[in-house]
């Protein structure tokens, strides 16, 4: 069970009241700049480390000074046309209509509050894409001399959960841009913005995790932990170092109340500046693409693969006619490194892949088969992706059902009648007993094996039938069986994973 579950994951923005209704139809548009901008503007980086060695004076006033006036409130606002419900024509008949004959359209306006911060003094400033994701309207309004100015939106980002604001203004305060590859855990922490629309607030904390993935916030994490208190409104503001740098733009909180309870998270000022600059460059986002099904590994598959730690990630699937299997990458392989950069793990591969340019050459350390490999891919372009549909359990149909070896887990023979009844969404390449049940105490459902999986390979031997399946799980003797499975994803798109079962107890 997740150690989040029974938590909300909360955006740090603030909706606001909606006003009354408005009789007639509203039209507005935000400009979305495309084009490639001649003149960048001017940013300031520091990439040297904070000083750890010094101590901590008794206020964090100075810092507050240098970066606070950076941070701005940023205002959204979004009209909802609707149409009320037809009157009843029963009560028609007895009570005149004022609508009758008319346009009956109504337009309810939406506003929310955030935050933004100012990273060149020619107007660029950078804000969590929720902040102004769907507005037709956006304003910013600058604390020093609380003027008010209408935004424009040059690109957003919402992989990242990054936007990219354009006000009309010149000299202004511009924040320092950090390092946030230099980031320890254990560094200070401020948080700047616009709690709860009180008016611009600091908390100050730690970073309290680095690397943080697997939230399902964003589709590329690695977001900066800090326990420096975030709460609606927070989104998009400023996030810093002892030295008043911006390192990373504060997006979420974790909490079961809808306020901070210890838990925020921000976007690393590397991977917002990342896309900041191609969004100011071109207005779009184009990424790197491999062409692989990459996973973490723990500890039952470091010992079914003989790795000797749980570095790396792991290779489940790898898509045909893609870079990664042009350049002969293979399931089963471990990638250590990226262009000489060590990966920790699936998600660690996948962000920094994203950050490359399509075209870009990818040199990948792995291993295979215990022996150290070194290949050279070319970077695709990463294809646009269909909406997600659910999957759908299998069950049981006629015909014999084994159980195999897995206490717990029934599989049937993958036949034309099943396929049928899955309209053929499964590739006439992928063979292999279907998983018709998991019992929910079963070492298997620990390991994550599901109804519908399509069991391919058990402990490297590969597998055709459910015969083979229960004939490989009796065979095994060792602590872990390795389980090589396909799953369908969405939209007809499966992948291959390996899941590790606990082979030396009983389930309860």
């Amino acid at each position: 069970m997740s150690i989040f579950q029974g938590m909300k994951w909360t955006r740090s923005f603030i909706g606001l009241s909606s006003a009354a209704l408005v009789a007639i139809s509203i039209f507005v548009t935000v400009h979305y700049v495309a084009q490639a901008r001649e003149n960048a503007p001017t940013i300031r980086v520091e990439n040297t480390p904070v000083n750890r060695d010094a101590r901590l004076g008794t206020s964090f006033a100075p810092i507050v000074k240098k970066a606070a006036p950076s941070v701005v409130n940023i205002y959204s606002t979004r009209f909802v046309t609707e149409r009320p419900r037809q009157t009843n024509p029963f009560f028609r008949q007895f009570f005149d209509d004022p609508f009758q004959g008319a346009d009956r359209t109504r337009t309810r306006k939406e506003e929310s509050l955030g935050s933004g911060v100012i990273i060149s003094p020619d107007g660029y400033i950078l804000t969590a894409n929720h902040v102004v994701d769907g507005a037709d309207e956006v304003k910013v309004a600058i604390g020093g001399d609380k003027k008010e100015y209408s935004a424009t939106i040059i690109g957003k980002d919402a992989a990242t959960d990054v936007a990219v604001l354009k006000i009309d203004a010149t000299h202004l305060p511009a924040v320092t841009l950090g390092d946030s590859d230099q980031l320890e855990v254990g560094d200070l922490a401020l948080a700047i913005g616009n709690p709860y629309g009180v008016g611009q607030t600091v908390t100050v904390g730690i970073v309290s995790a680095l690397g943080r993935s697997g939230l399902h916030l964003n589709a590329y994490e690695d977001f900066i932990q800090t326990d420096a208190a975030i709460n609606p409104g927070n989104s998009g503001g400023a996030l810093i170092d002892a030295e008043g740098r911006l390192i990373g733009i504060n997006t979420a909180m974790l909490s079961d109340s809808g306020g901070y309870q210890g838990i925020g998270y921000a976007v690393p000022v590397n991977m917002a500046r990342h896309v900041m600059e191609r969004l100011i460059s071109g207005g779009k986002i184009t990424r790197g693409y491999l062409g692989i099904m990459p996973e973490d590994i723990d500890a039952g598959l470091a010992q079914g693969f003989n790795l000797p730690n749980q570095n790396g990630a792991l290779i489940g699937d790898v898509i045909a006619n893609t870079p990664a299997a042009k350049a002969g990458i293979q399931s089963g392989d471990v990638i250590l490194s990226l262009n000489g950069k060590a990966i920790s793990g699936e998600e660690d591969l996948i962000v920094n892949i994203s950050e490359l340019e399509p075209g870009t050459q990818a040199t990948l350390k792995l291993i295979r088969d215990n022996v150290s490999k070194t290949v050279v891919a070319t970077l695709g372009k990463l294809p646009e992706t269909a909406d997600s549909n659910p999957v759908r359990p299998i069950h049981t149909s006629s015909g014999t059902n084994k159980t195999d070896a897995l206490d717990g887990v029934k599989v049937q023979d993958l036949d034309s009648s099943i396929r049928a009844q899955l309209n053929f969404s499964i590739p006439a390449t992928v063979h292999g007993p279907i998983v018709t049940e998991v019992a929910r105490n079963s070492n298997a459902a620990d390991a994550g094996l599901q109804p519908a999986d399509i069991i391919v390979e058990i402990n490297h031997q590969p597998v055709t039938n459910s015969d083979d399946a229960v004939r490989l799980c009796i065979a095994a003797k060792s602590d872990q069986i390795l389980v090589k499975i396909w799953r369908s994803m969405s939209n007809d798109i499966g992948r291959t994973r390996f899941l590790s079962v606990d082979n030396t107890k009983r389930p309860k």
